[in-house]
């Protein structure tokens, strides 16, 4: 198929004039033409007409004349005049009243005369594809901005305080109500608790239950970047202010302008970043290292450490000023001990989550698997109970995962949970009959001085006669402490 030429209307009086303009355009343009106004109108309602040439002298109207009345009823016709006259007021002020894009002198030059109408006709293209894209911003943008709305929604059901995965008894509920309730109020928060308990999930909690939500979330572990690179990976660099600075660095709050950042183990930052830092925060603005004027930045703050602040700013090593500024609201994570209701629901999402990456099927955790999983301390909270799932399915040769793949730490919590009697007579020497009779002596004991040795209330206590008693403690030989 061939490609549809740009059309033009050539429009003068003479014959010869027409004829010398159809030859000159007609390999880049569908050429029509018309011998004054009244045939030019009338050509242009039968035909789609993109630039108009004219000639300014023609019998009846004008040559501007005609652009005027071209402008009023295909304002879309880019329009063009050629006259032998410089000095003609009609063309100055038509150049304006009739919207005329080029005006081109006699005699023409084929070159000239090319070059302006391809420029005419890619404005033409130009204007069509605006008036187009217009059109289709217009049509598309209430789904637009329902699209957007529903991106933000989606983000706050997937990283919102709602996902956090907790039971309708865990103490997470009345945290997780406290970070709805701040999300949306530009001020500081500090996340305090252990590590892996889940500080980073309610950081982008409060992000994206903000009207900040479409705008960028950044981390940076503070703890895990060396004083001398924090304060350029933060603020920024010029090319050149340090030692392998080979090239300008923008800098994570300016990457977070208008969003949040979190800078989690705040607690390890020296004396020297923490003044850098408070100007930062009470001005608003950054200096990347080696620049002349610092940069203004609008970032909401996010402060997160495992250590005591509070006791820090008393010790001396963390700044008092520092901590007022990042504490405007303090939310302290609960360890993940505390709340063991919330461990099978943590631990079956894990599951879930690697059936999806791997396309394989398990089945759900047994109880076996989860009395096992509630029984243990988890010092490293979240992060290691789920290595402990990965543990699991990683060891597991079908569907179900098996108590017996758990770690050993993890399996002797358990037993001490679940019988610490039989792990008593476990720790005891000698036979059965020996480790019973220690364990016997050492139940009487400890009734006789809870009872401050009344043997009375001893007796009573274990279901024996006073006789019976004397008899047990001259059997093991115990004697009042």
């Amino acid at each position: 198929m061939s490609k549809k030429l740009p059309t033009v209307l050539v429009v003068d009086d003479e014959i010869r004039s027409q004829e010398a303009l159809r030859r000159t355009l007609e390999e880049d343009f569908e050429v029509f033409t018309a011998s004054n106004a009244e045939e030019a109108l009338a050509l242009m309602e039968r035909e789609w007409v993109q630039i108009v040439l004219s000639d300014q002298r023609m019998p009846g109207p004008s040559g501007v004349h005609l652009l005027r009345e071209v402008r009023a009823r295909w304002p879309d016709a880019v329009r063009i005049i050629i006259s032998g006259y410089t000095d003609s007021e009609d063309i100055i002020a038509g150049i304006n009243d009739a919207g005329i894009y080029q005006y081109l002198l006699k005699p023409w030059q084929p070159e000239q005369l090319l070059l302006a109408l391809r420029s005419a006709a890619e404005l033409h293209r130009l204007q069509a594809e605006n008036q187009r894209l217009s059109l289709e911003l217009k049509v598309a943008g209430p789904v637009l901005k329902e699209r957007v709305a529903g991106k933000k929604e989606a983000s706050r059901r997937r990283f919102g305080a709602d996902a956090l995965l907790r039971m309708p008894d865990s103490p997470m509920n009345a945290l997780c109500d406290l970070v709805a309730k701040v999300a949306d109020f530009d001020i500081p928060v500090l996340l305090a608790g252990e590590s892996g308990t889940g500080k980073e999930l309610l950081a982008r909690a409060l992000h994206y239950g903000s009207s900040r939500s479409d705008r960028g979330f950044v981390v940076e572990n503070c703890g895990a970047v060396p004083d001398t690179l924090l304060e350029s990976e933060l603020f920024g660099a010029r090319r050149g202010a340090f030692t392998g600075a080979h090239e300008d660095r923008e800098g994570l709050f300016r990457q977070a302008d208008g969003g949040s950042i979190l800078l989690d183990e705040i607690g390890e930052t020296s004396a020297a970043f923490q003044v850098k830092l408070l100007r930062v925060l009470q001005e608003g603005e950054v200096r990347p290292v080696g620049a002349a004027r610092p940069v203004a930045v609008d970032v909401r703050v996010i402060a997160a450490t495992n250590r005591d602040l509070e006791a820090e700013v008393r010790e001396g090593r963390f700044r008092e000023d520092l901590y007022y500024r990042l504490a405007a609201i303090t939310i302290t994570v609960p360890p993940l001990r505390d709340r063991r209701m919330d461990i099978p629901l943590i631990a079956q999402s894990y599951v879930d989550s690697v059936e999806r990456s791997l396309g394989r099927h398990f089945d759900p955790l047994g109880a076996d698997v989860i009395a096992c999983l509630q029984a243990y301390r988890w010092p490293g909270n979240v992060r290691e109970l789920r290595n402990e799932v990965l543990r699991m399915i990683a060891l597991s040769d079908g569907p179900r995962l098996s108590a017996s793949h758990l770690s050993p730490r993890v399996l002797r919590a358990a037993e001490d949970h679940q019988e610490p009697e039989l792990n008593l007579l476990a720790g005891l020497d000698g036979d059965l009959k020996a480790r019973l009779d220690a364990l016997e002596a050492r139940i009487v004991k400890e009734s006789l001085i809870r009872h401050r040795w009344n043997k009375t209330r001893a007796a009573n206590e274990l279901g024996l006669s006073r006789v019976g008693l004397r008899n047990k403690l001259a059997r093991y030989g115990l004697e009042r402490c």
